[in-house]
């Protein structure tokens, strides 16, 4: 059976993260989200990476959300297949679904963000899964943090793990490595990764996501200028004088 290669790094700070966050268990069932892309791709292979070397015992398994417009995910198959995993394709109507709700020259990103997240969760529920692991990075919780700053004027972003109202566990094992990383990842084994080419808003007459856009553009503008922001920002998170903003219920008088 094949294995992946991970670099020290890569995989030490995974490892640390999971350790730190206590975000996998004995006995727990892991639904992971598997899109295609480089940060799905990157999360299946650590948690098969931990499921082999941890003290513990755990069981996961990879579901793609089929949106319902006649995609073939038969490379994902094969691929889990050549490295052990199991997995399945979760059919659902979420396009036709969208043909009635999206309006012309709308934004989409939310729409099918809430629309696959929530078709997991039903899964999740339904199958016996207590988390459900996502493949957000570090630079997708720098960026939503700016984005509600500035967009929403809420200081918010990803923690790596939180419980739904449904009783679901969400865990992040990847949050705290860099967007790059993964992608060096994917090339280093030479992984095919699907991009924004296979989401479903690309046939649509909609604005592009200009939001997520500017965030990536001030992030990288950000770290130009200032090489080890993200190292900064990312031990800021760690350190939160809430009790120092404008927020009386916060104050320590």
């Amino acid at each position: 059976m094949k294995r992946a290669e991970f670099t020290k790094k890569l995989i030490k700070q995974i490892a640390k993260t999971n350790f730190e966050f206590e975000l996998l268990k004995d006995g727990d069932r892991v639904l992971v989200g598997l899109s295609g892309g480089k940060d799905s791709l990157t999360l299946i292979h650590a948690l098969k990476h931990i499921q082999r070397v941890a003290p513990y015992n755990f069981y996961f398994k990879a579901v793609t959300v089929s949106y319902g417009m006649g995609e073939n995910y038969e490379h994902l198959k094969k691929h889990c297949e050549e490295f052990g995993i199991d997995y399945e394709v979760y059919e659902t109507e979420i396009f036709d679904i969208a043909k009635e709700k999206i309006r012309k020259n709308s934004s989409y990103c939310s729409f099918f963000s809430r629309m696959r997240r929530g078709a997991l969760y039903t899964y999740a529920l339904n199958n016996g899964f207590n988390k459900l692991a996502l493949g957000h990075h570090l630079d997708d919780a720098v960026e939503s943090f700016f984005m509600n700053m500035f967009y929403n004027g809420a200081m918010r972003s990803m923690p790596p793990i939180y419980k739904t109202e449904r009783g679901l566990y969400v865990i992040r094992p990847l949050i705290e490595v860099r967007e790059r990383q993964l992608r060096g990842f994917v090339e280093r084994n030479n992984f095919f990764a699907i991009g924004d080419e296979m989401c479903p808003a690309m046939r649509f007459d909609i604005k592009e996501p200009y939001v997520r856009e500017n965030m990536k553009e001030f992030v990288a503008d950000l770290e130009k200028r200032f090489p080890d922001v993200m190292k900064y920002i990312k031990a800021s998170f760690r350190h939160i004088h809430d009790d120092t903003f404008f927020d009386k219920t916060r104050f320590k008088l």
